[in-house]
């Protein structure tokens, strides 16, 4: 799903930028209308960047925790074998 909507945003983005390339400097409309859409795509990729930011900040919890999960294992097992 992530993935898919990552495609999208991308997507969107080309979009934005094959449509900017074409709006005349003295359309105020259109430049409004293509700032508009910059600037929620800009919220869009902002919610996205934060999501992947706390899905790194867990994947960096859970490998700190399997860490010292197995550096305590490896102590009792040193302890077990009299080291």
């Amino acid at each position: 799903m992530t993935e898919k909507k990552n495609d999208r945003l991308l997507v969107r983005l080309q979009r934005l930028k094959a449509r900017a390339t074409s709006v005349q400097p003295n359309d105020r409309a259109q430049l409004t209308a293509l700032l508009d859409d910059v600037g929620a795509l800009r919220d869009l990729l902002m919610r996205e960047c934060a999501r992947i930011d706390q899905e790194l900040n867990r994947a960096s919890v859970r490998v700190t925790a399997i860490t010292a999960y197995g550096r305590s294992a490896q102590s009792v097992r040193a302890l077990r074998r009299g080291h």
